[in-house]
């Protein structure tokens, strides 16, 4: 999937003794999107937009042993050590210390007329992987200008980890001008880099530059243009991200030094075998223990109590991704952490003075949000037509940002409607849920219309489930009301000649909440992945 940016110049921080003008240039393809002010809150911002970095180039994944300077130191002692073995033979030990001398004089010649393109090289291998190895794979920064916030957002690179940093006005002093948008915004190391030079007694002025949209040409020699293909699944996964936002959770506050005893025992031990998860175990009431596997330490909370009605005890993996909020212990006043279940995403805000910052994790690092969670199928769904869905989002567009009941009030439509209809554009990039307020807002991912045809499938198992619905091959056996305004759907599934009778439970906002089938995929599974290719069938067939 490709995206064209071009930026008027490049973003830039011009630091001296006295001030810090902070510039950054936005897409020009995009409608005119710009803020100017200075900044009130120096530190607290330098350490959230530190942690936003940490997102953007987070990468989880295995990374294999680098062997190669062995190999080669090996490569180079063959020959002595051959010579070594001939040298215990009396008649040719003069000739090859001879020839050895030779070599290492040929080599050291050789080597002196290498050494400079080897340097370059490897520093410029080196560059791209710290620098620019993440511009190959993920979209610059998305920034958002709304009325009451501008929020930054951003994708890391192994796709299982998402950041948001919301900046309501009161962050900035004497805003001068502002439009209302979004765009993306160029940012690259050099840029982090200049942040962490921000001073509380030094002036700060943070402008979105407006006259990024004064070109008229492209033959500028300050415009940078330039075109970023990217997989289908970095886009989906960013909007997965959204629907996952809108599901249940088990929610809990964690205060900071109960969070930072938590990555102190993380800091101090280091698991050489699984499992690696942390353990939350909730009792109403109770302080929040958190067990460690595979060490089986508990660790006490006592500052953080469990306000919920139910005990369970929850599993998260991918634990050490935490450590992103780490800068921001000093500046948080707690943290908000909602979890959708075990194995299954989870959320933690960081609630600071006049900002919030947002991270999502995936269920664990090896299981991104783009390929394993098919979370857009579990959210609200209901009977909406093209037209109402339409009029929903030309409501939101008029105030860019408000609950879902407050639309329904206004428009005098059913919440579900309403959900379902937000539900929709948030798939199409174009609103996004933001739960730090509970609203919806205006967000518009790309400036062109994403190609749903390419991101309406992920796998193989959502084109199945389309596939038996066209075909017939579902049956809806029985529909049943259950507690708390939930539907316990039972049906049949007719898959390659054999019957798979899976059950789905919908809450009354059509959420999937509970799921069980007799196939291979859920036996493995479970959830954790997603529903399988019955259920999803079900889904569609019986709501």
């Amino acid at each position: 999937m490709e995206f064209s940016r071009k930026y008027h110049g490049h973003s830039q921080v011009a630091n001296n003794g006295r001030e810090t003008n902070m510039s950054f240039v936005p897409d020009a393809l995009r409608n005119p999107t710009f803020f100017a002010a200075d900044l009130g809150q120096h530190i607290p911002f330098r350490e959230a937009m530190s942690a936003l970095h940490q997102v953007v180039v987070s990468d989880m994944a295995f990374q294999p042993k680098d062997k190669s300077d062995y190999k080669a130191w090996l490569k180079e002692q063959e020959d002595v050590f051959l010579a070594q073995a001939m040298a215990q033979q009396g008649k040719v030990k003069a000739q090859l210390d001879e020839l050895r001398q030779q070599m290492r004089e040929v080599q050291h010649a050789e080597s002196a007329a290498l050494s400079p393109f080897y340097n370059a090289r490897s520093k410029y291998f080196q560059y791209l992987y710290k620098n620019d190895r993440d511009a190959w794979f993920v979209l610059d920064p998305v920034i958002t200008v709304h009325p009451d916030s501008l929020f930054f957002e951003c994708f890391s690179q192994d796709e299982s980890s998402y950041g948001k940093l919301s900046c309501r006005y009161e962050v900035f002093d004497k805003v001068r001008e502002h439009a209302y948008g979004t765009t993306n915004i160029d940012y690259s190391h050099e840029l982090y880099q200049e942040f962490q030079k921000i001073r509380d007694y030094k002036r700060t002025q943070f402008v979105i530059d407006p006259s990024g949209f004064e070109v008229q040409t492209a033959l500028s020699d300050d415009f940078k243009e330039e075109k970023i293909d990217l997989p289908d699944s970095w886009v989906r996964g960013f909007l997965q991200v959204s629907s996952a936002m809108s599901l249940p959770f088990t929610e809990f506050t964690l205060h900071p030094m109960d969070m930072y005893n938590i990555l102190l025992f993380l800091k101090r031990h280091k698991e050489k075998s699984g499992p690696r998860s942390l353990r939350f175990c909730l009792t109403p009431d109770q302080p929040i223990q958190v067990k460690f596997d595979p060490w089986g330490e508990t660790l006490t909370c006592p500052r953080s109590l469990y306000s919920g009605n139910t005990a369970q005890e929850i599993r998260i993996w991918g634990r050490r991704r935490l450590f992103i909020l780490e800068r921001l212990l000093p500046i948080v006043k707690h943290f908000r952490v909602s979890l959708m279940g075990s194995g299954l995403p989870s959320f933690w805000v960081a609630e600071m003075e006049h900002m919030t910052f947002t991270l999502g994790l995936s269920g664990w690092s090896a299981n991104d949000f783009s390929r394993m969670g098919n979370f857009d199928l579990m959210a609200p769904r209901g009977e909406v037509d093209s037209v109402t869905a339409e009029r929903v989002f030309a409501a939101l567009q008029t105030t860019w940002q408000e609950s879902a009941t407050s639309l329904a009030l206004r428009l005098g439509l059913d919440l579900l409607t309403v959900k379902s209809a937000l539900g929709i554009y948030s798939q199409y990039g174009r609103v996004l849920y933001d739960m730090d307020s509970d609203v919806y807002r205006i967000r518009e991912l790309s400036k062109d219309p994403l190609p749903m045809d390419k991101l309406r499938f992920s796998n193989e198992r959502e084109a199945k489930a389309d596939n038996f619905r066209l075909a017939n091959l579902v049956t809806v056996l029985a529909r049943e009301a259950q507690q708390n305004d939930r539907v316990l759907i039972r049906g049949e599934v007719l898959d390659n000649a054999q019957t798979y009778q899976p059950e789905i439970t919908l809450d009354a906002d059509m959420r999937l909440v509970a799921a069980s089938c007799h196939c291979h995929f859920y036996i493995q599974n479970k959830l954790n992945q997603g529903p399988c290719e019955h259920m999803l069938a079900l889904r569609l067939a019986g709501s």
